[in-house]
């Protein structure tokens, strides 16, 4: 499975089909769950990724989870922790790299009079995008998203849409979702997967109009899963 530069990947499929073991596989976070084994490659830029060094792993493949999880910390200090960590100390640096993720993330215009309040204090919506701008502090290439609307109403569901359009101008963007709709709206690619094979993988179009496979158009017309 190829994913493709600068696009976004909409992966799909019904629960436990193995979506979101797949997107933690992509920068090593499933190495974090008890007793799991890990086989095979994951090629990034030519080089397994798990010959590498998974902190800086992790910095160039951000991730954006199902429900929002931001630090317990001004929203301010959320979006420079990982600058940071990263060994970034000079305030006015940290400054500029807090502003324009939080502009990337399309939140600064809400947040930029008070930077300094805790970030729990915002609604679900701000919090989800100040999760972005955070992952987006590491200037990552790649952008990981595990289910990013499924707890948020619709109009929030639908700037996080938005901004994940936009997002793909720099970013490549891998989206595991349980909304055909939203895959449909986003997706530049969908691959669908069932009992934790990957059925079919192609071009957004083509998998909604005319998929090769009879399951995965079965999936689609809402006759299994």
């Amino acid at each position: 499975m190829e994913i493709y530069e600068r696009k976004v990947t909409a992966i799909i499929g019904p629960s436990g089909c193995g979506k979101s073991t797949l997107l933690r596989s992509l920068n090593r976070l499933v190495e974090l769950v008890e007793n799991v084994r890990v086989e095979g490659e994951v090629l990034f830029n030519g080089k397994n990724i798990y010959d590498s060094d998974p902190v800086e792993i992790r910095r160039r493949i951000g991730m954006v989870f199902q429900h929002p999880n931001p630090f317990p910390k001004s929203i301010f200090e959320n979006v420079a922790y990982g600058p940071r960590v990263h060994g970034i100390k000079e305030r006015r640096k940290l400054e500029r790299i807090v502003e324009d993720s939080l502009k990337k993330a399309a939140l600064w215009d809400e947040v930029n009079d008070r930077l300094n309040d805790l970030a729990l204090g915002l609604s679900g919506g701000q919090q989800q995008r100040l999760c972005i701008a955070r992952a987006i502090a590491t200037n990552p290439e790649v952008i990981l998203f595990d289910e990013p609307t499924s707890a948020l109403d619709p109009i929030a569901s639908s700037k996080i849409e938005d901004l994940i359009v936009d997002l793909k101008k720099k970013y490549t963007v891998v989206i595991v979702t349980h909304n055909i709709q939203q895959a449909g709206r986003i997706g530049d690619y969908v691959a669908f997967f069932w009992m934790g094979e990957l059925v079919e993988y192609d071009k957004a179009e083509k998998i909604f109009e005319k998929p090769e496979k009879e399951l995965t158009e079965r999936y689609l017309t809402g006759r299994i899963g």
